[in-house]
């Protein structure tokens, strides 16, 4: 970690182990990713895709800055320990509103989430004092933070398209910022390279968010199969297919190259460029496995129904959102785009097309095929790439 004693920071030369306290902190992200994924199921229109893309951006913001906090601080002294559990209450707020915050819950959306982001970097800030090494950084951190918080509490004060635009706006400001380094006239920016980060933590950390997400699908494909009063061979056929589906992301995930990616980022000369890389990519990824459990739901509750255009649009967009997430992970680890993924998404640009004209079922079963098939090549390969990843560390 930083090279400067506090004693509110992780021990200097222990490895950072994942806390059960933070374990615990992301039991309300469970609770986020079902709201989520209910959200876009209740509105497949483009604006609802817009909308819901804006709220998981939201989610994963404040997921993501917490979990850089607990990358440096030491979850398990009392007092960071109390910090998470604030910054969890606070975070079911911002779940709870999750399905009004176009509507009349807006401004408790926009005010708990800005409570999260401005108040733990205050927090840090007071904690830490004026003459530590990390300070500067999130001196510059909060004043971007403060610029974004004024844009998600205009937003909720607004209704509609403006909304919309604000809310839009404070994602860009805090999802760009940090690559650009926090620039502020007079504080200068930060720089990756003092961003000292421990690989092993923050990749067992999105992990541990993968599953989260996967864990929706689960849930998504069993409620589902729970609510059939008399399932018949379809609904049974249905299930399966959803389950595999399942399975193939988490194959595709776990299996060839999640390992990699804490020894790529400790052996890194820019740990910290390499640990942000991983949170923009995960967004994607993560979202893909959202827009996926939307799409088991449908498949596995209406097996026979027709392919509307929307249907068709969750069917494909999901799977490919996240190969396209995956692939940029691999490529993060890897240093290459896999050839395995880019044929799976043009596969599935092709089904398209076709799925108005079969039934969910087939659909379903079709989007799974393509990425099982995905996993199954990608997986053959993982030794050559953990062969690659190992000799070829980014510097």
């Amino acid at each position: 970690m930083t090279n400067s004693s506090h004693p509110l920071l992780r021990p200097a030369g222990q490895p950072a182990r994942v806390a059960n306290v933070e374990l615990f902190f992301d039991l309300v992200y469970v609770f986020a990713i079902t709201q989520l994924s209910h959200h876009l199921l209740e509105h497949l229109t483009w604006l609802g895709v817009l909308q819901t893309a804006t709220l998981w951006f939201a989610v994963w913001l404040g997921w993501q800055y917490t979990a850089w906090v607990s990358n440096w601080f030491n979850p398990e002294h009392l007092v960071i320990r109390t910090m998470l559990m604030v910054l969890m209450g606070v975070a079911l707020l911002v779940s709870a509103a999750i399905p009004e915050a176009f509507g009349g819950r807006g401004l408790l959306f926009a005010c708990s989430f800005a409570a999260i982001q401005v108040g733990r970097t205050l927090f840090v800030l007071y904690s830490l004092g004026r003459g530590h090494v990390l300070t500067p950084n999130f001196l510059r951190m909060l004043c971007w933070l403060l610029v974004s918080a004024a844009l998600w509490i205009a937003g909720g004060l607004n209704e509609g398209s403006t909304r919309l635009v604000l809310w839009l706006l404070a994602v860009g400001c805090e999802y760009l910022s940090p690559m650009a380094g926090f620039p502020v006239p007079g504080l200068g920016r930060s720089r990756t390279s003092d961003w000292t980060i421990d690989g092993g933590h923050l990749a067992e950390r999105c992990q541990l968010f993968v599953i989260i997400a996967l864990g929706e699908s689960v849930l998504a494909t069993g409620a589902s199969f729970g609510h059939a009063a008399h399932p018949g061979p379809a609904v049974w056929s249905a299930f399966l297919v959803s389950f595999v589906g399942c399975v193939a992301m988490w194959w595709m995930y776990f299996d060839t190259s999640s390992g990699d990616a804490a020894h790529v980022i400790e052996h890194s000369d820019d740990p910290g460029r390499l640990g942000a890389y991983f949170h923009y990519v995960h967004v994607l990824l993560i979202g893909g496995v959202i827009v996926c459990a939307v799409a088991d739901d449908l498949v596995v509750a209406h097996p026979l129904d027709p392919v509307k255009a929307k249907y068709a649009a969750v069917l494909v967009g999901g799977p490919l959102v996240y190969l396209l997430g995956n692939a940029l992970f691999k490529r993060v680890v890897y240093r290459r785009f896999p050839l395995s993924h880019a044929i799976g998404i043009g596969a599935l640009l092709v089904l398209w097309p076709l799925l108005p004209w079969v039934d969910l079922l087939t659909a379903g079963a079709l989007t799974t095929a393509v990425m099982v098939l995905v996993t199954v090549w990608a997986a053959y390969y993982r030794r050559r790439d953990t062969r690659v990843a190992h000799a070829h560390t980014p510097g």
